[in-house]
């Protein structure tokens, strides 16, 4: 194989654009505040294990082994990348001892039960999901009632609709929409009851951390595309980021996220 100097290729790793996401603190709109206020109810119960999946880099993980010295952590994701850049942190934050990240899907897992579950916008990760098994929230709380330990607390990230949307509201969001992608909360906090939880704290991300989360998401690479716009990459990146703007601002008025603080009934 041939290597290629970065002097001879235009495209070295300085000039490509950023990645959307780059620089988030959380993969979803979750303020400090709300971050900080979830953590301390969840370390005043004393966790010795906790289980994020789909954790991602695993920031609310990380914060959560903090705040509680003596539990440990497991993190379990698909996606190489954010996993190291978790492992990164882990180290830089003196955690390294204290969690595992673990690159394996989450269908079925066997790392349960725990005191903690976070489950932050990833609850495909505990369904089959496809053409003929469409999402569904019901086997995910399922699962995470399986998951805890008696006594312990789930937090669901979980997407719902803020009123049933239109037709023409769902034409301006992501390919293929359609009224049954979501619950409204009510059916929603119900699912959890019905699979063996109490709902200790139901709160819901306000506009301005949804606006944070999105705007953060493509931050780095607009400014980066209002700098190279002849750049070889730029098209195809400016094409990108506009179709991801242009759903958030289809359901931006529709579409919420709850945060559900479950506590397993015994």
């Amino acid at each position: 194989m041939t290597e290629t100097s970065s002097a001879a290729n235009p495209l070295t790793a300085a000039d490509q654009p950023p990645t959307l996401g780059a620089g988030l603190t959380f993969h979803g709109p979750l303020s400090e505040a709300r971050a900080a206020r979830l953590i301390g109810r969840l370390a005043a119960t004393g966790p010795a294990t906790v289980l994020d999946i789909g954790c991602g880099w695993g920031e609310l993980l990380l914060r959560v082994l903090d705040a509680a010295p003596g539990a440990k952590g497991t993190g379990i994701d698909i996606n190489g990348a954010d996993l190291e850049l978790g492992r990164r942190l882990a180290a830089d934050r003196g955690l390294a001892e204290r969690v595992e990240y673990v690159e394996e899907s989450a269908l079925g897992t066997t790392r349960g039960p725990a005191d903690v579950v976070l489950c932050l916008g990833s609850g495909q990760a505990l369904c089959e999901s496809g053409p003929e098994s469409p999402y569904d929230p019901a086997v995910v709380l399922r699962e995470l009632r399986r998951l805890v330990r008696p006594g312990g607390r789930v937090v669901l990230g979980e997407g719902f609709w803020q009123h049933p949307p239109t037709d023409a509201e769902l034409s301006r969001m992501w390919p293929g929409a359609h009224a049954g992608d979501h619950l409204l909360l009510d059916a929603l906090v119900d699912l959890a009851v019905e699979a063996g939880f109490r709902p200790a704290w139901i709160e819901t991300a306000s506009p301005e951390e949804w606006e944070e989360f999105e705007s953060g998401y493509r931050h780095a690479t607009e400014v980066w595309l209002a700098a190279h716009p002849d750049h070889p990459l730029a098209a195809e990146t400016r094409a990108r980021v506009d179709r991801q703007r242009a759903q958030w601002l289809g359901y931006r008025s529709v579409l919420g996220i709850a945060y559900l603080t479950l506590v397993p009934v015994d």
